[in-house]
């Protein structure tokens, strides 16, 4: 191969994974240009490509945020690509804008597109597996969980702390929990939905747990967290007597994926009209709250307005039906 394309939604992903293809590549600095900022011209890149090696069977040239090129900027480039020097690797890395998808296919006809996203959800865990699988110390599967239940969505820090792992105990050495936690440090952020699921089980201190991280680690503003608590009660308000047979119908009428509406439907049977009904009202006055209506702090309202959320998790008492509106009601 001759070029790759590296993207990804964490940029310190993407930067750690063309460390390591230029590392694969070749262990020579003086055979890697670099070209990143807002300086370079891709005719730089062009040249240093076209460029045979020197004492070396390879050159490899890395081009950072190529998405600030336009379309006819690119051309010379593409013709590159349309024949590349059999001695020259070209690294172009994401950022800067909205790439090529011109460029993104002359790529993979002689090379490769690498994502260096971590995913979600089972891609995640995958993810992480075959991170600590390669890594330069051994994790027993406590070590593993806690690193990996820590780190939540800030997997860039894996990398930083696993050298940290290997310089302190050895290239190799077998560490559990204890040798794991001092090098931890602060939490990282969690996903909205872990927070909305532990709201769903009545999980207080769970929730409270993943909302902190969320606003510090993931540094989440209260107003966005509050955004997401209202569309997942929201749904469950659209969803409550409106008599979908399942999570498809479900997914339709709220325009939602169908695992999530399905979630949202299971739950908004289980918190009945009375449950729901509370909750908006509960999300109402926390808005109010955060614009200054109430003059408490930002993380006193969430904190306040998650943990009665979770509170509404069903008890019998308000798994109650909708009521019928009166006549006067009706009326109005």
């Amino acid at each position: 191969m001759n070029a790759w394309y590296v993207k990804g939604d964490d940029e310190s992903l993407v930067r750690q994974r063309v460390s390591d293809l230029v590392g694969e590549l070749t262990q020579d600095p003086f055979a890697v240009e670099d070209f990143g900022g807002e300086d370079y011209e891709i005719n730089a890149v062009l040249d240093a490509c076209a460029t045979p090696p020197f004492l070396g069977d390879r050159r490899v040239v890395v081009a950072r945020g190529v998405g600030r090129f336009r379309a006819e900027e690119l051309a010379p480039l593409l013709g590159w690509l349309d024949d590349p020097l059999p001695t020259t690797s070209l690294i172009l890395v994401a950022g800067g804008g909205t790439v090529s998808q011109k460029l993104v296919n002359a790529v993979k006809k002689v090379g490769s597109v690498v994502d260096a996203s971590a995913g979600t959800g089972k891609a995640r865990t995958s993810w992480l597996v075959a991170k600590l699988k390669d890594g330069p110390v051994v994790l027993d599967a406590a070590a593993g969980n806690l690193l990996s239940e820590h780190l939540g969505e800030d997997v860039s820090r894996l990398a930083g702390l696993l050298d940290a792992l290997a310089a302190a105990y050895g290239e190799g050495a077998r560490v559990g929990v204890e040798e794991v936690a001092p090098f931890l440090g602060e939490a990282g952020a969690t996903a909205p939905w872990d927070l909305t699921d532990a709201i769903d089980r009545g999980d207080t201190e769970g929730a409270l747990t993943h909302l902190h991280r969320m606003m510090r680690a993931g540094e989440r503003h209260p107003l966005v967290i509050m955004a997401t608590l209202q569309r997942h009660f929201a749904a469950m308000l659209r969803l409550d007597g409106a008599g979908v047979a399942g999570e498809q119908e479900a997914a339709a009428l709220v325009g939602m994926a169908p695992y999530p509406a399905k979630k949202a439907l299971n739950q908004s049977r289980k918190l009945g009209w009375s449950g729901v009904s509370r909750a908006i009202t509960l999300l109402a006055d926390a808005d109010l709250a955060l614009r200054g209506a109430a003059g408490w702090p930002e993380e006193l309202v969430m904190d306040v307005l998650v943990a009665r959320l979770s509170k509404l998790a069903p008890g019998g008492a308000r798994s109650k039906a909708r009521p019928a509106p009166s006549s006067s009601a009706a009326a109005q």
